[in-house]
């Protein structure tokens, strides 16, 4: 199994930028994808980018060129640096991480990101 620890939410103004951190531990293999999703109020849990062991990312079309999802093997840590936030923004972040091979998938227990003034 792999547990997963994220860091790094709280409570920015519209515009303002802020850097969300998700270490794993545990039982890593080098085939992975790590990636963070978002749930709002009322709404579903949502994809916002993904990245695999590789360096390939993925990204929803509501963050992309205000967003950007890195990763570091060697801490297993995923980062996800969000620019010109904006109040719709707002959600429960979620790092997830994907085990290609052994086919399990783990999740953080989520940081709260509110943006507002």
């Amino acid at each position: 199994q792999v547990q997963l620890v994220e860091s790094g939410g709280g409570l920015v103004q519209p515009g303002g930028s802020q850097r969300l951190s998700c270490a794993a531990s545990g039982s890593i293999f080098s085939l992975n994808v790590m990636g963070w999703y978002r749930q709002a109020p009322g709404k579903q849990r949502e994809l916002v980018a993904t990245i695999n062991s590789i360096g390939t990312t993925n990204y929803a079309d509501s963050v992309k060129g205000r967003f950007t999802i890195s990763r570091d093997n060697a801490k297993n840590t995923v980062y996800l640096q969000m620019n010109s936030l904006k109040p719709e923004d707002t959600a429960v972040y979620y790092c997830r991480f994907e085990d290609v091979l052994r086919k399990f998938v783990s999740w953080g227990q989520g940081t709260q990101v509110t943006v507002s003034s």
